[in-house]
């Protein structure tokens, strides 16, 4: 069993096509190919982080879309609620849903929120914070990082590439005014 992280996939919203240039044709197009991301790697025992913005859009109002949809993402599936999950969305059957949650992975601590933040709980002793919403205008920092599938290739990631691309990301500019006489991951 491994946990799976993501963010933002928009399924059924045609516009964000055009407003985060991804590189499909059709919202089909999209949500398939985003589907077989995810079924790739993710395992029917696995669980499966979504934290925000499942689907969005016209193509989520029609009539057994969304469940269909929902169906369809692998693994034992929570919610950490974003802008666009509404009341239809947070009733699909989720294993758990949160506005905001703190979770190990292994020895890692992580605090998921789809909005991303300055500090957290435990950020001094190591917790990372998982985020989406920016899409791809912004990857975060040491220890705030965007899953959203915009700056994952439109694929779900796990603690160990979430950590490696930590290492290269630069230390928020406002850490030292929040967090005083404190290393950030080293």
């Amino acid at each position: 069993m491994a946990n799976w992280y993501s963010a933002d996939p928009h399924f059924g919203h045609e516009n964000i096509i055009r407003f985060c240039q991804r590189p499909f044709r059709s919202v089909h197009e999209m949500d398939a190919a985003i589907l077989a991301n995810y079924a790739k790697h993710i395992g029917p025992r696995d669980d499966f982080w979504i934290i925000g913005d499942l689907s969005h859009g016209r193509q989520t109002d029609k009539a057994g879309y969304l469940k269909s949809l929902f169906e369809q993402v692998p693994g034992r599936k929570h919610l950490v609620v974003g802008n666009h999950d509404n009341r239809q969305i947070k009733a699909l059957g989720w294993a758990s849903v949160q506005e905001l949650i703190e979770i190990k992975d292994g020895e890692q601590s992580l605090t998921l929120c789809h909005y991303p933040m300055i500090t957290w709980n435990h950020a001094r002793r190591g917790a990372l914070q998982l985020f989406g919403h920016v899409h791809q205008h912004w990857q975060g920092s040491r220890n705030s990082i965007n899953v959203g599938v915009d700056v994952w290739n439109f694929m779900a990631v796990q603690i160990a590439s979430i950590r490696q691309r930590a290492l290269g990301l630069p230390i928020n500019q406002h850490w030292h005014q929040v967090e005083r006489n404190t290393d950030i991951l080293g």
